[in-house]
């Protein structure tokens, strides 16, 4: 068997490593604050949005995968190297993501996968096979790294001020009402857990769609960049697995380092992040799960009890946002250096 079809096949499994880690890493983001605000058990939970995870790669459409899977340039490069770039892309990615969840630290999916695969790329191929867009910017076009860098950078602070604006009317509209009230609003996150889930499974999981289809086309499987039906349903049930697993470390964080997390923060912090997540989808725009989960409970605080939100937590955050792309970006270089050894 030739060594691009070997290469071929190790990463193809990698990327489904990588899906599930992201399911992995992410299950905590959504259900976190239906589990502190005891709206569910964990167990009744986990399977709620294990169900609508694996249909949103489904029913989402593949904007944000064309978007993934194209802002980087490898067919002008042999099989053999570009099918070790995103192998080692893959592998910083997947290495910076097990290691902030055994610190539990709330980090993006999207930017180890960015950070690794751009690291790999302009180290082993040149910065010219990099989709950069930030000239496009200039002119109003969004593509490249510039769309997913703004896109990272916008969808938090969405989540903190639509956060913060929908909790305000909440309180307008709730004020008189008793504290019975509190059981409705346990029920009603069963829907918006189900819309949050399926809203992270149509971004989320179709990233690694995007790079599956990718793979497949480096490596001659497929002739134009289409994601196959196939492809849907292996990441659909790669990041399912790996809700199912649930990554409970960040749950801490999310659910109760924040913000004291009650049913109506609960169920505000999910509308808010499943109506950022799926906007975001529409339009191809990868975003980070996390850290709109994570702003939206900030900014329902900061809307109810500013002094109450443990800003340090969020500080946390805000440095681990700045940081792993860089980091997930060294660690693919390490990587690339360390298979370049071994090939020689």
């Amino acid at each position: 068997m030739e060594i691009a079809v070997i290469l071929a096949v190790v990463t193809i499994f990698i990327v489904i490593c990588f899906d599930y880690t992201n399911g992995f890493h992410d299950a905590a983001n959504i259900v976190a604050t239906v589990i502190a605000s005891r709206a569910m058990t964990p167990v009744q939970a986990v399977l709620i949005v294990a169900t609508f995870e694996f249909l949103g790669p489904l029913l989402g459409g593949t904007a944000v995968a064309n978007t993934i899977g194209k802002f980087i340039v490898l067919d002008d490069l042999s099989q053999t190297l570009a099918l070790s770039i995103l192998l080692c892309g893959l592998l910083g990615a997947i290495v910076w993501n097990l290691g902030t969840w055994w610190f539990g630290i709330p980090s993006s999916s999207s930017h180890a996968l960015v950070g690794g695969l751009a690291g790999a790329v302009v180290v082993a191929a040149g910065a010219d096979h990099v989709v950069w867009g930030f000239a496009a910017l200039l002119h109003g076009e969004l593509k490249g790294v510039a769309k997913v860098l703004v896109a990272l950078l916008i969808s938090p602070l969405l989540g903190f001020w639509v956060g913060f604006t929908l909790h305000r009317l909440m309180l307008g509209l709730l004020r008189s009402r008793p504290p019975s009230i509190n059981r409705n609003l346990r029920n009603l996150q069963y829907l918006t857990a189900a819309g949050l889930a399926f809203s992270h499974g149509a971004n989320d999981a179709q990233k690694s769609m995007g790079i599956l289809t990718l793979v497949l086309l480096l490596g001659g499987f497929i002739r134009t960049f289409e994601v196959p039906l196939w492809v849907m349903f292996t990441c659909a049930s790669a990041i399912t697995l790996g809700i199912l697993s649930g990554g409970w470390r960040i749950v801490r964080t999310l659910g109760f380092a924040i913000y004291k997390v009650r049913p109506l923060h609960a169920l505000d912090s999910q509308l808010t992040s499943a109506g950022v997540i799926f906007a975001a989808s529409l339009g191809g725009a990868p975003v980070s799960t996390t850290h709109v989960v994570a702003t939206s409970i900030m900014g329902i605080g900061a809307s109810e009890r500013p002094k109450a939100v443990r800003w340090n937590k969020a500080r946390d955050i805000v440095t681990t946002w700045l940081i792993t792309i860089p980091g997930s970006a060294l660690v693919a270089i390490l990587f690339y250096f360390i298979t370049h050894l071994i090939s020689r």
